[in-house]
């Protein structure tokens, strides 16, 4: 099946629908946690085996910051914690 065919890598990063998303160091993982008064057991989830999630390279218990834009809120960041999966 060599016809010569190649397929072309996308950045799934750079696609018009995926928002921003930025994968959090431990130090700014904390100050966000202490900031809400939250654990990281009430964000919601996203597997560790999400396109984006690999993508970042994000392993289980990291946290991901969602920046999306809305039309009345301006740039919205929201969080979600990496789960096994």
């Amino acid at each position: 099946m060599g016809d010569g065919i190649r397929l072309k890598k996308v950045d799934i990063l750079k696609h018009a629908w995926i928002p921003q998303h930025v994968l959090l160091d431990k130090k700014e993982a904390m100050a966000i946690l202490e900031k809400f008064k939250i654990s990281p057991s009430q964000l919601p989830w996203i597997l560790a085996s999400d396109p984006v999630a690999r993508s970042l390279g994000a392993k289980p218990g990291d946290i991901i910051m969602v920046v999306r834009e809305s039309p009345t809120a301006g740039k919205v960041a929201t969080f979600r914690i990496v789960m096994p999966g």
